[in-house]
């Protein structure tokens, strides 16, 4: 009978020993399953969550507060009857601002601190209303003003003193061409970390910087001049998209420096899930909830919508606060990606430059 032969050895000649949960639960979390498996749940929740994120803000838009300016007299019982059953209409609080005169309501609502002007004319109402602000408010008023004014037998003229361009009859395009510059801008970005991870830093600013410019101006000349949807200044419309690319790529780069690969999470949070439905875009800010309302001017699909607003129909009317909130996003963004380099000179692995730095 022949001797047994020897036990069997690890490679490093340890004696073999049975797995333990604790070796089992090492090996999953080194391994791609890992992350594999939350991303499951990950991209679960995203769906539900941009599917409820647009249906919350834009599929019944509800009037909130309606800003509106009233010129004259319309103190009398009849007036002030048509005001609350116009308020009644609306389901919503007409926020009444008075003005002594056709020019200074005028003015307001080119400033777009108001969104219709009421004033009595002919022995009945006038409404003044502007499209170019918001035209799901602007078809809401005028649709209950004349229906109040029918059941109280008050005759209402309802006139759009600020309509939109005739390519662009439900005033989306604005909105669709801040979209794709919010998307297209932080995608770019995606592209350059996992396609050109070796940039140095000031280089993946530089080329965030190009592909922003190039991008903003193929928008601009699509919109403009291929298809003629919207007369654009082509130049300012062109600077803005450009300053919305760029804000929402180095957004996306800040959180790939600071998180890694889950940079897309907090990137498409703010801009898409959050920063679209509450942009004012789509829906005017008087029909969304008052918090989106709120919340929206202070992201950059809401900054990057309002001055593209301004710019197409409120020409003499320009606001630097959108540019204010762009250029604060970009800044920070800059800011914290550069720190965080300078800091973190060997701990680049998972972010553009890392090789050029070690080399």
């Amino acid at each position: 009978m022949s001797a047994p032969g020897p036990e069997p050895v690890t490679p490093h000649g340890e004696h073999a020993r049975p797995r333990t949960h604790g070796d089992r639960w090492a090996e999953f979390r080194a391994s791609p399953y890992l992350p594999a498996v939350v991303l499951l749940f990950i991209i679960a929740a995203a769906a539900g969550l941009f599917a409820g994120s647009y249906t919350y803000a834009m599929a019944n838009p509800t009037p909130r507060n309606i800003p509106a300016a009233v010129v004259g007299d319309l103190g009398t019982v009849r007036d002030k009857a048509i005001l609350d059953r116009l308020e009644a209409a609306l389901d919503t609080s007409l926020v009444l601002h008075e003005y002594a005169t056709e020019a200074e309501a005028r003015d307001a609502l080119e400033q777009q601190k108001v969104f219709a002007v009421l004033r009595p004319e002919d022995g009945g109402v006038a409404l003044d209303i502007a499209s170019a602000s918001g035209a799901s408010v602007a078809q809401l008023l005028a649709e209950s003003t004349l229906k109040v004014g029918e059941a109280a037998h008050v005759p209402v003229k309802v006139r759009d003193v600020k309509p939109l361009q005739r390519g662009d009859p439900r005033g989306l395009a604005l909105f669709y061409i801040s979209l794709a510059a919010v998307i297209i801008g932080f995608l770019g970005a995606i592209q350059l970390s996992v396609h050109a991870k070796a940039l140095p830093h000031l280089d993946r600013i530089g080329f965030t910087v190009a592909y922003a410019l190039l991008g903003g101006f193929a928008i601009t000349a699509v919109v403009d001049w291929l298809l003629s949807s919207v007369k654009l200044p082509f130049l300012q419309s062109w600077m803005i998209l450009a300053l919305t690319m760029f804000t929402t790529g180095m957004v996306f780069t800040m959180f790939n420096a600071l998180m890694g690969r889950w940079a897309m999470i907090p990137t498409w949070g703010l801009m898409v899930l959050l920063g679209n439905p509450s942009s004012g875009g789509a829906v005017s800010w008087p029909l969304l909830p008052s918090v989106l309302g709120f919340i929206g001017r202070w992201l950059p699909p809401g900054a990057s919508v309002n001055a593209q607003h301004a710019a197409v129909y409120y020409q003499g009317h320009q606001r630097v606060f959108p540019y204010l909130v762009l250029a604060g996003w970009s800044l920070v963004s800059c800011t914290v990606f550069w720190v965080w380099c300078r800091r973190h000179p060997a701990g680049r692995d998972h972010m553009p430059g890392h090789a050029a730095a070690a080399s």
